[in-house]
């Protein structure tokens, strides 16, 4: 078993001979063996989250194996964790039991050491197999949020998330902001560069917005050149102050693009989660639509500032 693919078992044995001989059969074997001596033991360290394969004995002082299977199924796990169910009880009944009770296979004892492997080596392969769907259903589910070309959150996240954002804020009492940014004289970009060139701008002002950022905070395109940064525990000065801090960046940098370098600048419209009482749904819209109507301000008023929502600009050309 090469270094990158040794599992972390858990070998559950209350004798300690038979305990010890598994464990140096399972390490030559090369999986990475922690042991423990009871079926509660065995369930605290699983419910740690480190193990993939539980190899446990049935018969046990105090929880006994089916009841650790049972009890590992219904904790809430991270991942799978397969279970080999050791057991010196010879008939069908017994072996329908522990298989009801959560295990995903059995060995009886004394186990034969190729057979105790082979079965083992199955399960290493369920739980690879485990592994690379959890993985590959994590990049659909990452895909399906995320805007291709900016790289951001996409419209559908901010749909979804704010709505938790603005919830969150309320119960807890916390400010809530968001900054719309739209990118100045665009549609000359994609008509002077190209829209490939075009592209390159979504991207790079992306990028530059998302190092700017604290960690808690996100972007997702808008439309267009549009985007939304979402500030939770950040009142609208505060707000305004991170949306400065882009427009400037952005206007004293020049974008490095294929068709050569441009300068590009941004407006921003600022806007803070209002106290009226209303739902959620209602709360969110609102807020979002006081951003935008402020960047209507800026962009109205010369382009290249921050405007808050009923407030005067902060920044100007």
């Amino acid at each position: 078993m090469s270094t990158e693919t040794r599992f972390r078992l858990l070998l559950v044995e209350d004798e300690p001979t038979q305990r010890l001989m598994l464990e140096r059969q399972l390490t030559r074997a090369g999986y990475v063996v922690d042991t423990a001596e009871n079926g509660q033991e065995a369930l605290n360290k699983i419910l740690e989250g480190r193990y993939q394969i539980l190899l446990t004995d049935w018969d046990m002082p105090g929880m006994d194996g089916p009841t650790l299977c049972r009890r590992v199924r219904e904790a809430n796990l991270s991942t799978y964790v397969y279970i080999l169910l050791l057991t010196g009880h010879l008939t069908t009944d017994d072996a329908v039991a522990g298989l009801s009770a959560g295990a995903d296979d059995y060995v009886r004892k004394p186990a034969n050491p190729s057979e105790l492997l082979a079965r083992l080596t199955a399960g290493s392969r369920i739980v690879r197999l485990e592994q690379s769907l959890r993985e590959a259903n994590e990049k659909i589910q990452l895909l399906s949020i995320t805007d291709s070309l900016a790289g951001t959150f996409n419209r559908r996240y901010l749909n979804d998330q704010i709505l938790k954002e603005v919830e969150r804020a309320r119960r807890h009492d916390r400010p809530l902001a968001a900054i719309m940014a739209d990118i100045d004289r665009f549609k000359r970009i994609n008509d002077e560069r190209g829209h490939a060139s075009g592209d390159e701008v979504l991207r790079q002002f992306a990028d530059l917005a998302k190092s700017l950022i604290r960690p808690g905070d996100w972007i997702a395109r808008y439309g267009g050149e549009e985007f939304v940064i979402v500030l939770p525990e950040t009142d609208a000065i505060q707000a305004a102050e991170a949306a400065e801090r882009i427009r400037a960046q952005c206007a004293c940098t020049p974008m490095a693009l294929s068709t050569g370098h441009i300068e590009v600048t941004a407006s921003f419209g600022v806007a803070a989660l209002s106290r009226v009482p209303q739902s959620i749904e209602s709360a969110a819209d609102a807020l979002l639509r006081d951003a935008d109507s402020a960047l209507y301000t800026s962009k109205n008023e010369g382009r290249n500032r921050v405007t808050i929502a009923n407030r005067h600009d902060l920044s100007a050309d």
